[in-house]
């Protein structure tokens, strides 16, 4: 049986039919507030994490923003 898996940064995890972006962030552990994810090429706004489906085998990209002074 072949494992369904996807990707966040190049990180390889287990995917499961309903994953949504929110879920990958928590996988990760991902807690910062400003974040640029990318799923499959495609921007994902955050009020979206929730509702964004992730498909099997997808490339999820997530880049952290730096802000300062």
């Amino acid at each position: 049986m072949i494992e369904a898996i996807f990707y966040v940064n190049e990180h390889k995890l287990p995917w499961k039919e309903g994953l949504v972006v929110q879920d990958a962030l928590s996988m990760m552990n991902y807690t910062f507030k400003m974040l640029v994810i990318k799923l499959n090429g495609d921007l994902v706004k955050k009020d979206a994490y929730l509702t964004t489906p992730i498909p099997e085998g997808a490339d999820l990209k997530v880049i952290h923003l730096i802000s300062g002074g």
